[in-house]
């Protein structure tokens, strides 16, 4: 404890790499109390730093501020960035979702209620910009609220919601009408995204809400019931009844989620159904499909798992109709898989059967086998018809034999529900639910973002992930199963800024015994260690997912970009059969006690710097006069005639140090703030100079004169420091250049500073409680 205290279609690139050879790549289309200031530092629950800061009456009565450091609290991931106490930040400015987030259902019904209006959402305004962000639409669109459109309109019939409420209208966003015709078959799903209490009736106010899974955490979405509307008729997503409004309310508040309803034309089923459920989606290759793919949609199917399929697009034409009634570049929802009994003449037993349904819910369907009134459903009894719920409507639904889909759909999509998604008395029931851990994280140019293992150089330098698999599955293989997901976060969104999706992956290592607790892995565990799993590939997809089955023990999970010095955030996501031990591999801030063991040890002087330093105490004998002390500005001359001579003659690029160095320099060691150094602690700065000095020109092999900001955690490290990633951040922002470089006064800075902190933090401190009034805190942080 430290305290502070006083009183369209979609191209889709993929990228892979062995991460050795060449890239090749596929293209496809488809709280302080008190009148006083005062601050409180203590340890978080998962290991972190927590600074609440309370600034008292006697500052505008601003009661405190909070902030978290290098562990989780108040729901953030452990590895968020965080805020610097404070101060006003961009991200937080710039948030497409802050003005979202931050709306009251309950009190915008009651201030509505309370006036006697109906709903108008400022956040998601009745006009053009609405619907488009890249164009104006090519025909007035009128906005309509239900009562306007029909007698009497209902949110849900009588019937309850099902997926011929699915119907699409002029937006290209067959992929989300996939996702949610497959919401409605799983009724504890669709409860909880759809709300199913309200109405047009009690206490009607225009305004209706759903709760979708965004980038890690639910959130409620409110919408007004005002519709886009041509002659009369809902333009986009609506119900096969024209009086029941749902689906189209549904399809508002996600596009008003996305930013558009521009922002849903082209994209995955997958992107949808871990919105709609929190899970992780897999997908796969059937035209070369797993060997147990059956039994893995089975008990998908069982388990309420959400499912699509898809044929690869024509590149020359839009969802073009194949002869047996598929469509091209359509994303379809499977609604059942099952097996069916059957009897012909000449066999008997159960045949695999998987239902489809064409989210366009009308006569385009498939036309073989098994298709609506072909004569193969004669060989099926009543019962199991009606078993089945079967019917023969053109409603875009039909059954095929899974023979059949297999070979005529080129790609699947299974999305696994999170452990949120089974409720206590499901799983009591038997109900399998996956344990799933869950980290947020960042890709920051110049700090973390080295791109994939073709840059190996950079690699080491993206974050790190360490999972823990203790138990095996219940099979005889003596495996875990683990899937992973890296979800890139608001791209989608930030469309009309004109950002589009990273492209993305993974790689998997495994750690040898005895490295469990090691800090960051550095560029020679790469340079000389194998993988052990990789993501299916790299691509330019919301999210990118693998399943691995592996041995018993500890790994680390690299997530990056494909090329180096990308910026975007990411969601890792682990999910395993058994429960796994995740977190960021992280270390943590302060200094290395026992260098001899941690660092390399220091060289003895040479003969030239033995010199320097005879040359060094002469210049200060004369500078500093009769009381032996010099300022900043005297210690400036001292030491840039030495460095800068020495740099003339060892090629060593330097043209001396700043007046605000020195005064760092000397701030670093004056305790009494008389403003200069005696001739004691001018030794103790020399020997940190000469030993800093020597780490920056170990590091600056090409002799420029500069560190690259990849290598400056590997520059503190063996000059005695811990940092962990956050801190880290916050240096290298602090002290490289608009290239990431780090010239060598900048990093003596760098040095100084942190030592300094770290000093004053070690000798305030003890046992777990430091104590620092306002003037003491000003002072620490201020003369540094």
């Amino acid at each position: 404890m430290f305290g502070f205290k006083s009183g369209g279609t979609r191209t889709v690139t993929t990228s892979y790499s062995s991460g050795g050879g060449p890239v090749q790549t596929t293209t496809k289309t488809f709280r302080y109390e008190g009148d006083g200031p005062g601050m409180d530092i203590s340890s978080g629950e998962n290991g972190g730093t927590n600074i609440d800061i309370g600034f008292g009456n006697r500052f505008g009565g601003m009661a405190n501020y909070k902030f978290n450091i290098g562990g989780g609290r108040d729901g953030r991931s452990a590895s968020q960035r965080p805020n610097v106490c404070g101060r006003a930040t961009r991200k937080e400015k710039k948030n497409p979702f802050a003005g979202v987030l931050n709306q009251s259902y309950d009190q915008i019904k009651a201030k509505c209620l309370a006036e006697g209006i109906l709903f108008e959402d400022p956040e998601f305004e009745a006009s053009d910009s609405s619907i488009f962000f890249s164009k104006t639409p090519s025909r007035p669109f009128e906005w309509k609220r239900p009562s306007e459109i029909c007698d009497n309109p209902q949110f849900i019939d009588q019937e309850g919601a099902s997926r011929f409420d699915v119907q699409q209208g002029e937006l290209g966003d067959c992929w989300l009408l996939a996702a949610v015709a497959s919401l409605t078959i799983n009724k504890t799903l669709f409860a909880r995204v759809v709300p199913s209490e309200q109405n047009f009736t009690d206490d009607y106010c225009g305004l209706f809400r759903f709760n979708f899974w965004h980038q890690g955490d639910w959130v409620e979405v409110c919408v007004d019931d005002r519709l886009p509307t041509y002659y009369n008729r809902l333009s986009f997503m609506h119900s096969a009844e024209n009086n029941e409004f749902w689906s189209a309310l549904f399809e508002k508040a996600y596009a008003k989620l996305q930013g558009s309803y521009e922002s849903l034309k082209g994209g995955s089923t997958c992107e949808a159904m871990e919105d709609f459920t929190g899970g992780v989606t897999e997908m796969f290759d059937l035209r070369k499909p797993e060997e147990n793919l059956l039994t893995i949609m089975l008990k998908a199917s069982a388990r309420g798992s959400l499912m699509g399929c898809s044929i690869d697009a024509d590149p020359n034409q839009l969802e073009a109709v194949l002869d047996n009634g598929l469509v091209m570049g359509h994303a379809y929802s499977i609604t059942c898989v099952q097996l069916v009994d059957i009897k012909t003449p000449r066999t008997s037993g159960r045949i695999p059967m998987v239902r489809v349904r064409n989210p366009w819910g009308n006569e385009t369907e498939w036309k073989g086998a098994w298709s609506d009134q072909s004569e193969e459903w004669r060989f099926i009894p009543e019962d199991e018809k009606k078993n089945l719920g079967l019917t023969f409507d053109d409603d875009g639904e039909f059954w095929m034999s899974f023979s059949d889909w297999k070979t005529n759909f080129q790609k699947l999509e299974i999305c696994n529900l999170g452990p949120d998604s089974l409720d206590e008395e499901e799983i009591q029931a038997g109900g399998k639910r996956w344990e799933a851990t869950c980290e947020s994280g960042s890709w920051v140019p110049k700090v973390n973002a080295g791109g994939c293992r073709n840059y190996l150089d950079t690699f080491w330098t993206n974050p790190q992930y360490k999972v823990t698999l203790v138990d095996p599955d219940d099979d005889e293989d003596d495996l875990c199963t683990m899937l992973v997901g890296i979800l890139q976060k608001d791209r989608r969104k930030k469309r009309k800024e004109g950002l589009d999706l990273l492209t993305i992956g993974y790689v998997i290592y495994k750690l040898k015994d005895g490295m469990e607790d090691s800090g960051p892995l550095d560029l020679k565990f790469f340079k000389y260690n194998a993988s052990t799993a990789k993501s299916p590939s790299f691509i330019n997809m919301r999210e990118i997912c693998g399943r691995h089955k592996l041995s018993p023990g500890t790994y680390v999970i690299i997530p990056s970009t494909f090329e180096p010095h990308q910026q975007g955030e990411y969601l890792v996501r682990i999910f395993s059969e058994k429960a796994n031990q995740a977190g960021e591999m992280d270390e943590e801030t302060g200094m290395i006690d026992d260098q001899k063991t941690t660092v390399r040890e220091e060289p003895e002087p040479t003969d030239e710097e033995q010199e320097q330093e005879a040359a060094l105490k002469g210049s200060f004998r004369r500078v500093a006069g009769e009381d032996m002390e010099v300022d900043a500005y005297e210690l400036q001359g001292i030491l840039n005639a030495v460095f800068t001579k020495a740099s003339n003659v060892e090629n060593f690029k330097f043209s001396g140090f700043s007046v605000d160095c020195c005064r760092s320099m000397v701030a670093m060691h004056d305790g009494d703030l008389s403003g200069k150094l005696g001739f004691d602690e001018f030794k103790d700065l020399w020997n940190d100079l000469r030993k800093w000095k020597a780490v920056f020109k170990d590091r600056d092999t090409d002799r420029s004169g500069y560190l690259s900001s990849y290598e400056l955690r590997q520059a503190l490290n063996q000059s005695g420091f811990r940092l962990s990633n956050k801190s880290l951040n916050a240096m290298v922002m602090r002290y490289s250049n608009k290239e990431g470089q780090i010239e060598f006064g900048d990093f003596i800075v760098a040095a100084i500073r942190l030592k300094t902190m770290l000093s004053t933090f070690k000798a305030r401190t003890q046992g777990n409680m430091a104590v620092f009034d306002i003037d003491d805190f000003v002072q620490t942080t201020m003369y540094a």
